[in-house]
């Protein structure tokens, strides 16, 4: 059954209208069969299949689907023809956002063009990155973990000083209810696949119960290991994954390639104050398969969760 109602359609459709701004003022009759007039602009079969392509929707869905999406789309004709009316295509702030969408979207059809035939990963390959990369798969561990969440600007020094002393998350708890510092509990349980490598072997040194901390950003977490368990994942369960993952990297490595090219050739000139930027230094970290892989997070635990496996995100306070 279609889960998303008028409301939803209508509002996503509206994100797009900048798009139609750029034909303003224009009053070429549009290609495909008309399927209703709103003040005398057409609204056509293509510009239905194209949001019904869009949205991803199965057949199965498509009656209901269309009638949906039909009603959005009288619902942009209407919001675009009252745009024009009040001039506001031409805004600049409008102007600009029609400009870098036409961009994007010219700048995604050459690329797709140009790399979108990637033969998909063989069967070796994929046995291939399983097997060197046993840390992911064969040899993978699952961290059970209990936090606090507090703001960082009740990161203090005297709180630092109350958890060097204490035992146990439960101790640091009763200090911070006795100081009236506001927390929030939660457990996650993520794997050394979607971890940082370097919090991953770090997190692997600890003993159970040893507490650490993680800032990130406007929040900090006050965490303790309760449990370390093998998770390890067989190549039949992976397979997909990996298949997916190295698929993703190869179409990447093939857009990388072709900027390459085009800026070799290109005359690239920075003017003002602005100046070239350094070459980036290239990471021998290995990548990993997204989260799918990863051990499920306990209830409760999505709202506050420092884990999400970015590696950007560095360790503070490890003690």
């Amino acid at each position: 059954m279609i889960k998303a109602n008028r409301k939803v359609l209508c509002t996503a459709l509206v994100l797009a209208l900048a798009a139609g701004l750029s034909a303003c003022g224009s009053k070429e009759k549009k290609a495909g069969q008309a399927l209703a007039s709103v003040n005398g602009e057409e609204v056509t079969v293509l510009q239905l299949n194209e949001e019904l392509q869009r949205a991803g929707v199965q057949a199965a869905q498509q009656e209901e689907a269309s009638k949906q999406l039909l009603e959005a789309l009288i619902d942009r004709q209407l919001l675009q023809n009252e745009a024009q009316k009040e001039k506001i295509d031409r805004d600049p702030k409008v102007q600009q956002a029609i400009e870098r969408a036409k961009a994007l979207i010219v700048a995604q059809a050459y690329m797709q063009k140009r790399v979108g035939n990637i033969a998909r990963p063989t069967k070796e390959e994929v046995e291939a990155y399983f097997k060197q990369h046993p840390e992911f798969f064969a040899n993978r561990k699952a961290f059970d973990l209990r936090q606090l969440v507090i703001a960082s600007e009740d990161m203090n020094d005297e709180l630092k000083a109350a958890m060097d002393q204490a035992k146990s998350l439960e101790e640091v708890t009763a200090w911070m209810e006795g100081h009236k510092v506001k927390y929030a509990r939660a457990q996650v349980v993520r794997s050394s696949a979607d971890l940082p490598p370097e919090l991953s072997g770090k997190l692997l040194a600890m003993p159970k119960g040893q507490l650490f901390i993680i800032r990130e950003g406007a929040r900090t977490m006050l965490m303790a290991i309760a449990d370390i368990k093998e998770a390890p994942v067989a190549l039949s369960v992976a397979q997909q994954q990996i298949e997916q993952f190295l698929f993703n990297k190869k179409n990447k490595e093939a857009a990388d390639a072709e900027v390459k090219r085009l800026r070799a050739s290109a005359k690239i000139e920075y003017l003002g104050k602005q100046k070239a930027p350094a070459a980036p230094a290239a990471s021998a970290t290995p990548a990993a398969p997204a989260a799918p892989l990863a051990a499920p997070a306990a209830e409760g635990a999505a709202a506050a969760d420092p884990l999400g496996g970015s590696a950007e995100r560095g360790v503070a306070g490890l003690k």
